[in-house]
């Protein structure tokens, strides 16, 4: 079904891009991607959009002279096609904050870090080196302020005794490819909502319970992380 028009904006694999693809081709999904933009020609989600019919177009930092040049590139590009909504999805350029404000509560991003912890680059390796027994994603609207503004998803996975940052980084962007596609649907449905620069959602019963990481040797039950382990496809 056509809905809310997605642009996606790239810089590299475009895992998270194929998740929103995969979403978006489901009869029930509230929303269409109608362009995806790169700043590098060659990155890999560039095949994924045209292997899928979608549009694309590479826009290169590097032939403009400053940043709002750029940006503002970006923003006609966007305007042409008619995006509702902007997902950053491992976009590696940080955009100026007029373009941000031209795109205010219609612009998203996801970060590999439950935050407000871990902004930033290398995550994973600093969610290791501190020891958290949780980590997760966020998919948050964007706000001049790098990895920044109102959260929309989290989506929480445990830290194993055992973990490096690369093991951390790929239980993480599995979850990533489900929040991503939620939030999405949220905006699309009308339920996601800037309430004071902080985000309400309606019409969804919180989740209740305690996430126990490492889970208490002497409790009867699972913990929700061994329930959800259990539960998986």
């Amino acid at each position: 079904m056509a809905g809310l028009r997605l642009a996606v904006l790239i810089s590299g694999r475009g895992s998270n891009l194929q998740a929103l693809i995969d979403a978006c081709a489901r009869e029930d999904y509230p929303a269409e991607i109608v362009l995806v933009i790169s700043n590098k020609a060659d990155a890999q989600g560039l095949q994924r959009a045209r292997d899928a019919g979608i549009a694309t177009l590479t826009i290169n930092h590097k032939d403009y002279a400053d940043r709002k040049a750029f940006d503002d590139a970006v923003d006609a590009a966007l305007k042409d096609a008619k995006a509702g909504l902007v997902c950053l999805a491992g976009f590696m350029r940080l955009l100026g904050e007029a373009f941000v404000e031209r795109w205010r509560d219609r612009l998203i991003n996801i970060h590999p870090s439950l935050l407000p912890a871990f902004k930033g680059l290398a995550t994973q390796a600093r969610a290791v080196d501190a020891g958290v027994r949780v980590s997760g994603c966020t998919v948050h609207f964007v706000r001049a302020a790098m990895d920044d503004g109102p959260i929309i998803v989290q989506a929480a996975v445990p830290v194993l005794a055992d973990d490096d940052a690369d093991a951390l980084a790929a239980r993480i962007l599995k979850a990533e490819h489900k929040a991503y596609p939620l939030a999405v649907r949220l905006i699309a449905e009308g339920r996601a909502r800037v309430v004071n620069e902080r985000v309400v959602i309606d019409g969804v019963k919180p989740i209740e319970g305690v996430m126990l990481n490492p889970p208490d040797p002497a409790a009867k039950r699972p913990s929700l992380f061994e329930f959800f382990e259990r539960q998986r496809d």
